[in-house]
């Protein structure tokens, strides 16, 4: 679902900030998480928070799940149910059912399953189709496995620019696979509306939720989605690295039950007995068949630590209310940065109408790297997002692609006002003074 944009808060000091704080029926979420003093974290949509729950519950699982019951907890401590009940809680944060989502493997993994599973479908009924469609500037990794499985298949790639996804689709579209919100730029296609013009168009979709899950209202059978995949360390504070998830409508698992189609990772824990320990491969049944292998008992245990803390937003809202914060913090911030930063080098890259927007905001600048590591140094961390500079000779008409991006995320479970407020007027003093241009600031490490 599409939340309507709220007003902007009114806003015009920091203590009008720290009223919003306190009268905000979240705030008590915040002391979930473990944030260090001094800083103001504005990238969990890239690496969500430390829970505190987590710590404590990892060291459980080692030393009595692990240490003491060894490998009788496979069973008495419900490891083998793990990747299932945690697809549950998933679940109703993305408008899916109990038993339709499976945590397993990684966002690349769980891509090249749904996009092969979903071309499997299209050869038996369009054969014809031979396209893969995809936004121009998607994540790189959906992108690279699109590649594999258009080689694979005989199909080709093709790529659209992001605000012209409609106008690419037509007869020989098979698959179309999208993020539903733009890790760069942070616009959100209309995930409703943009299924059923891929579905009139005779295409199946495969939605890409990592910068959705856990802040953005989704449904994904209101929208009579396809297939969905999301990662579990962003918005949903499953640690680094942190198992992803898969969805399928079930229309398509049935179907692929009745013609024994397969999605082309058939591994142990995907048949439909693997203690049977059978020689030759017998799918499970639903989701349970876009399961590979074993699930890694502690990282998985991380992540239900994570998805857990979104029990408490219910008696509140939920996914509704979350995502109403979302968005003012980003009024906040927008309306902030511009008014204070105006002539200093910003232009704003994510889109003005809410609408539109996930849960961040990126602002071109063309020293972006110096920028933000000044920023970071001052306490306050979003992160850096590098340019196409190829963007316009592969004919991209969105000029953002070729721009490197400050990027400014906020997770409406620990975020505050008064954070975005501060960031802002760090983000002014940086600018202002020239702090970034020092040659420190310039200095890469492998992670950007």
């Amino acid at each position: 679902m599409d939340a309507i944009a709220p007003a902007s808060p009114p806003v015009a000091s920091r203590e009008d900030c720290l009223a919003l704080d306190r009268a905000d029926p979240l705030a008590a979420l915040r002391d979930e998480f473990s944030l260090p003093d001094g800083i103001v974290y504005l990238d969990g949509n890239s690496l969500g928070a430390l829970p505190r729950r987590t710590a404590a519950r990892l060291a459980q699982v080692a030393a009595r799940e692990w240490g003491e019951g060894l490998i009788r907890s496979w069973n008495d401590a419900g490891w083998i149910d793990l990747s299932q009940r945690i697809g549950d809680k998933i679940a109703a944060l993305i408008g899916a059912r109990s038993g339709e989502v499976s945590v397993a493997d990684s966002t690349s993994l769980n891509l090249f399953k749904s996009v092969s599973a979903a071309v499997a479908l299209q050869r038996a009924d369009a054969p014809a189709r031979r396209v893969i469609l995809s936004e121009r500037g998607n994540f790189p990794t959906d992108l690279y496995i699109a590649e594999s499985v258009a080689a694979s298949h005989g199909l080709v790639l093709r790529l659209a620019d992001g605000t012209r996804i409609d106008d690419a689709l037509n007869d020989e579209v098979a698959v179309l696979m999208l993020t539903h919100v733009n890790y760069r730029s942070g616009r959100m296609h209309r995930l409703a509306e943009t299924t059923r013009a891929a579905h009139a168009a005779g295409a199946l979709v495969v939605w890409d939720l990592a910068h959705s899950a856990g802040a953005v209202a989704v449904d994904l059978h209101a929208a009579d989605a396809d297939f969905a995949v999301g990662c579990g360390y962003k918005y949903l504070n499953g640690g680094p690295g942190a198992p992803a998830f898969v969805w399928a409508h079930p229309r398509h698992t049935a179907r692929m039950d009745r013609e024994q189609l397969r999605q082309p990772l058939s591994g142990w824990l995907g048949h439909a007995e693997p203690f049977e320990f059978a020689p030759s491969y017998r799918p499970a049944k639903g989701i349970a068949r876009f399961v590979c292998g074993t699930p890694p008992v502690l990282a998985v245990t991380a992540l239900e630590c994570g998805v857990d803390v979104f029990a408490a937003t219910e008696p509140v809202g939920g996914m509704a209310a979350l995502r109403a914060k979302s968005l003012a913090l980003g009024e906040v911030f927008i309306a902030r940065v511009e008014a204070r930063c105006a002539g200093l080098g910003l232009q704003l890259v994510t889109p003005r109408d809410a609408s539109l927007r996930g849960s961040q905001a990126s602002f071109a600048h063309a020293d972006g790297y110096r920028v933000m590591q000044a920023l970071i140094e001052r306490g306050v961390i979003g992160d850096f997002r590098a340019g196409d500079p190829g963007a316009a000779g592969n004919g991209a008409t969105d000029k953002s692609l070729g721009a490197d991006l400050l990027r400014f995320g906020f997770t409406p479970l620990y975020t505050r006002y008064v954070d975005v407020w501060d960031a802002a007027e760090q983000l002014l003093d940086v600018l202002k003074s020239g702090a970034w241009r020092d040659d420190r600031f310039a200095r890469r490490g492998k992670v950007t």
